[in-house]
């Protein structure tokens, strides 16, 4: 078929008015295209077009646009009555409420208006784009266009091809993000799609760890900051979108994925969307919010004084025993340098993967004395240390001290595989992993998605790599060893590809 993005006439409808559809009406507006929009509110769709006029006005008054291209895009805008009205389109964007019934009743409704060769699109990001299709004459034209809220800021598409759409469609809409000025990455029919479903690994893994006793919320959210390099913590990033999105959504991709376990929802989540806990919007989440939407943060506490009388760092991990070794060099401590510690020295230990009780057991080291280092990323804004179950409180508060000696801040986890952030961002990998797997999207596909969707440092595939392929693969492996959980099982996809020792964008032929 015969779709032109870029030809000047083209004429798109929205239906659905609200946050996400005036949005996708003021990028179309000023992306030169005309839009007819409804929406089955009296008044909403005035509504919106006053809010988007504002919106081009104030983007106007910084320079972004001119105001003779403010005054075009608003003039592109036309309200109409209902779907029955859309018959001049060329394609038609649903961003109605999120049920299966009602958007199936009004797709059967638009393709008796719209021309045959008019694209059929919906905005959802929880349903499957195959299942609304199923009650439709012409699948074949219907696809996903999921924007990201809010709209003019956030500039990732995701094109989603259902099961029956024919390729012609999902080009269409590639080609017609780019003129709304986004950025499309296109994906086979998946529950949550790219960004939902990836999104999961950060959000959950970070509810297991403090469901399982791990850390709690604050230092789980000061690690993946300082440590992971991410714009917020899992927990603050709920608080800001709101358990009665995510946890919903949680439970929506698991089920969808026949209780997949890296997908499984946590009580701790579960517990405060039912006590009505959502976050911000109640001013109550994980964190408090005063009348001004500050987060009360529990204080961190300041680094105990106490040093070692010396110090033996086990070989057992060269990587880390070499990273470990320089960072002790440049805070002037001199390490033992015996095969085994002395009676009295702080035992330090570098896993990969491994818990501190498994280090010590191992090694044959006293795990009074022994204490883990998390290597595995940068060293420089924060570190995170643990000991065994049975750390001397002494030798905890002296290994606390010393890492803390150069004026870097130390957070002290409980025993746990992975750490914090070796867990998170493992699990993050492992899903894109999967996702790649499947051929739902290709890697560089779903790095897109998660960079500009999720804004996170990296993609999974670009984590995956920096860290080293083998070392994600040997901390799923060690979670998934001591835990018995197949939730960690790595994925073929990790698995393979760390075993070679290449690239995780390494393709398949």
């Amino acid at each position: 078929m015969a779709f032109d993005a870029n030809r000047p006439d083209l004429t798109i409808g929205v239906i659905g008015t609200g946050a996400m559809g005036r949005g996708i009406v003021q990028v179309a507006a000023a992306g030169g295209v005309q839009v007819l929009m409804t929406d089955s509110r009296p008044g909403a769709a005035r509504e919106a077009l006053d809010f988007i006029e504002k919106m081009l006005v104030r983007a106007a008054e910084k320079g972004s646009i001119t105001k003779d291209e403010a005054v075009k895009a608003v003039s592109r805008i036309r309200i109409v009555d209902g779907p029955a009205e859309m018959k001049p389109c060329h394609a038609v964007i649903e961003v109605i409420v999120e049920n299966l019934e009602a958007k199936q009743k009004l797709f059967s409704e638009l393709e008796g208006v719209v021309a045959p060769d008019c694209i059929l699109a919906t905005n959802t990001s929880s349903l499957s784009v195959t299942t609304i299709a199923s009650k439709m004459k012409t699948p074949q034209r219907f696809a996903g266009f999921h924007f990201f809220n809010p709209v003019p800021l956030m500039k990732l598409v995701e094109v989603i091809d259902g099961l029956l759409t024919e390729s012609w469609v999902g080009d269409a809409l590639m080609q017609l993000g780019q003129r709304l000025t986004r950025e499309p990455v296109r994906l086979k029919d998946a529950p949550g799609f790219l960004v939902n479903q990836v999104g999961r690994g950060f959000t959950l893994e970070g509810a297991h760890l403090v469901h399982e006793g791990v850390a709690d919320f604050a230092d789980v959210d000061r690690v993946m900051r300082d440590v992971g390099g991410f714009r917020m913590g899992p927990f603050e990033l709920m608080d800001l979108t709101g358990l009665d999105v995510t946890q919903p959504a949680s439970e929506l991709i698991y089920n969808q994925f026949f209780q997949e376990p890296r997908y499984r929802p946590n009580l701790i989540m579960r517990s405060r969307y039912e006590a009505g806990v959502l976050g911000r919007k109640t001013k109550r989440g994980f964190y408090g919010y005063d009348a001004d939407m500050k987060p009360a943060v529990p204080p961190e506490a300041a680094a105990p004084d106490s040093r070692p009388q010396s110090v033996w760092l086990s070989p057992a991990e060269p990587r880390g025993h070499e990273v470990l070794q320089e960072l002790l060099g440049k805070m002037g401590v001199a390490l033992e340098t015996g095969a085994k510690p002395s009676a009295k020295a702080l035992i330090l230990v570098t896993p990969m993967g491994d818990d501190a009780t498994s280090c010590a057991v191992e090694q044959g080291l006293d795990p009074k004395r022994t204490v883990a280092v998390d290597t595995l990323f940068p060293m420089v804004k924060r570190r995170t240390i643990m000991g065994t179950p049975v750390t001397d409180r002494h030798y905890r508060a002296a290994a606390h001290g010393l890492m803390a000696s150069d004026g870097v801040p130390v957070t002290v986890c409980r025993d746990s595989p992975g750490f914090i952030a070796q867990r998170i961002v493992a699990m993050i990998v492992n899903i894109g992993c999967s996702i790649a797997q499947s051929r739902t999207a290709e890697p560089a596909a779903i790095d897109k998605a998660v960079t500009l969707g999720l804004n996170y440092p990296n993609g999974p595939f670009r984590f995956g790599d920096v860290l080293g392929p083998e070392r994600v693969y040997r901390v799923l492996a060690g979670l998934h060893r001591t835990y018995g959980d197949p939730r960690y099982r790595p994925n073929i996809w990790l698995a393979r590809r760390a075993k070679l020792g290449v690239s995780l964008l390494t393709p398949e032929p």
